[in-house]
């Protein structure tokens, strides 16, 4: 079953899933960020060309050639999965595909409607037997 984890009350969504996706690299894990828009693609790749400052985390599009090698896929369609270690999903509902993955990230903003749509979500896995652990990045901010 897909192991689910909610990342909430976080101020930069996608600076998040920029250091998230860079652990799992590190791991040796592959993931495929689910961006709600072709804006937010371009955007989260060029801010993972930043992050980490020391280092590269190999990334590209699903259609790009070398997208079967690259360990971090940047996705807004998701109809050429390439593989099933880590879904980071940045849309606001939940991904139909999300099953095949073993693990589902979930990141949760501040503003009121992504908490309400990450709610949702939240209710959606629960409602169908998941295992949610959350991690509240508020708490890693305070110290």
């Amino acid at each position: 079953m897909t192991q689910i984890d909610f990342y909430t009350h976080v101020p930069d969504k996608l600076r998040v899933a920029c250091q998230l996706s860079g652990k799992a690299f590190a791991r040796g894990l592959k993931v495929t960020v689910f961006c709600p828009d072709p804006d937010t693609a371009t955007r989260f790749d060029r801010l993972l060309w930043m992050t980490p400052s020391i280092g590269f985390v190999p990334h590209c599009a699903p259609d790009d050639p070398l997208a079967a090698e690259t360990p971090v896929i940047i996705d807004c369609r998701g109809d050429n999965l390439l593989h099933d270690d880590v879904l980071l999903n940045l849309r606001p509902e939940w991904p139909p595909f999300f099953g095949r993955f073993r693990r589902l990230i979930e990141i949760v903003g501040l503003e009121d409607g992504d908490r309400a749509a990450a709610r949702e979500r939240f209710r959606f896995y629960r409602d169908r037997g998941y295992e949610i652990r959350t991690h509240d990045l508020r708490k890693t901010r305070e110290r």
